[in-house]
């Protein structure tokens, strides 16, 4: 099939939207329905992108859309900090419960990613009367400028915006793939401590279960348990950024869930709202409770449509067992890659927790990344009707994160599809 674009819609965007908004696809959506999406010119596609991990619960689930539909006859806005409201407490509730950690938990909300990493890097900082904040390379926090400061990749995050924010420290993220065991990854953070500042300094570690634009590489096992014992015994603060791996992406809940260790703050977003804008942070309650009133919040901060449709996203989580569903939907893909390994030496890994999966190509026989033959792929899923996206620091790796509510038939459509494409993308 020809990817059918639209010149006029094309032309707009060009002229009414900065550049810097960049664009995976030219394809503008009409419709969606779980995990399909529709064009202005009515051609289908299957959706392995779920707006970058957020409609888990997939496009205009009906339970998702009823209880937004009942919010929006009751009120739409009264900022919870002038009129509270209750779906807000019983939505921190909720949370407190789920998040991982047998301490008392308080939660904040917030509308983006990067600003429940903004609030959970003030926390910590009022918390502790430190400012040093420790991230790892690869990362992604957002774009705002602590956000990108914390990012460990600096195309297109940093590139032409200035100085970054102070007392912001890199470290190389544990990926045996790559040469770096976690072993090297606590030692770098011991040197760091020798080096550049003293652990009394620093306020918090920030790190992905998961990194996410990074390349999907999960954090190994032990390394949490490591970061744990060093923020104990050092008194930072430990944040685990899980605003792309929560909410049953991973076959877990909350991918902490994997290590068996709980951080004392976690910040989540996406797939939370199942399409609304919501994120959150939810932490040990001495820490949460350390800014005062007034220090923390927003206007649209926990909007009561988003906190009505996160309601209905956890509902559904549950009731329909999608972190289950999340370990068979990533295991037979992992199992159809696999099986393309000898036609396909560039492949060189495939990986990742439940459903958050991802296929590494570098140049066949080297370990030279191969970001020429991962667009290839891209753009032939792209032409066959599936939308895929790529992501690591040299732009080697394809993240496959469809609804986990895909249906069967649905899914295997789509592997038929991504066979196919990476078949076709050998030439």
């Amino acid at each position: 099939m020809t990817v059918q674009t639209s010149p006029d819609l094309s032309r707009r965007r060009i002229d009414a939207i900065a550049k810097g908004v960049g664009m995976t696809t030219q394809i503008y959506a009409e419709r969606a329905e779980n995990a399909e999406i529709w064009d202005k010119n009515g051609t289908r596609y299957i959706d392995f992108a779920a707006g970058i991990a957020v409609v888990n619960t997939g496009h205009r689930h009906p339970k998702v859309i009823e209880a937004v539909k009942r919010q929006l006859d009751a009120f739409t806005h009264t900022c919870h900090q002038v009129v509270p409201y209750e779906n807000y407490i019983a939505l921190a509730e909720r949370l407190n419960a789920a998040v991982p950690g047998d301490f008392a938990k308080k939660t904040i909300f917030a509308t983006t990613g990067a600003e429940a990493v903004e609030n959970a890097v003030k926390i910590a900082r009022h918390y502790t009367g430190r400012a040093g904040i420790v991230a790892f390379a690869g990362g992604f926090h957002g774009r705002t400028f602590m956000g990108m400061t914390l990012t460990g990749k600096v195309a297109p995050y940093k590139t032409g915006f200035g100085p970054m924010m102070n007392d912001v420290w890199h470290l190389p993220f544990p990926c045996p793939l790559h040469g770096v065991s976690g072993e090297d990854a606590v030692a770098a953070l011991e040197r760091l401590f020798k080096a550049d500042i003293e652990p009394t300094r620093v306020a918090a570690i920030i790190v992905e279960p998961v990194q996410g634009e990074g390349g999907f590489y999960p954090v190994p096992e032990g390394f949490m348990q490591k970061l744990r014992e060093i923020c104990d015994k050092t008194g930072i603060v430990l944040i685990a950024d899980e605003v792309q791996t929560g909410f049953a992406r991973t076959g877990k809940l909350f991918a902490m869930q994997h290590h068996g260790v709980a951080a004392d703050l976690v910040t989540m977003a996406k797939g939370l709202g199942g399409g609304f804008p919501i994120s959150a942070v939810t932490g040990k309650a001495d820490i949460m409770d350390s800014p005062g009133p007034g220090g923390l919040g927003g206007t649209y901060a926990g909007a009561p449509i988003a906190v009505a449709a996160a309601h209905a996203v956890l509902d559904v989580i549950e009731e329909e067992a999608l972190c289950a569903r999340a370990e068979r939907l990533g295991g037979r893909l992992k199992q159809r890659l696999a099986s393309l390994r000898d036609a396909v030496p560039e492949i060189i890994d495939i990986r990742g927790p439940g459903f958050m999966n991802a296929v590494e190509f570098n140049v066949a026989g080297t370990e030279t990344p191969n970001p020429e033959f991962t667009n290839r792929v891209r753009e032939a899923a792209l032409e066959r009707g599936l939308i895929l996206l790529t992501c690591g620091v040299y732009g080697n790796v394809i993240r496959f994160l469809a609804p986990l509510t895909i249906p069967d038939a649905v899914f295997e459509e789509a592997l038929d599809i991504l066979e196919a494409s990476i078949l076709a993308a050998k030439g």
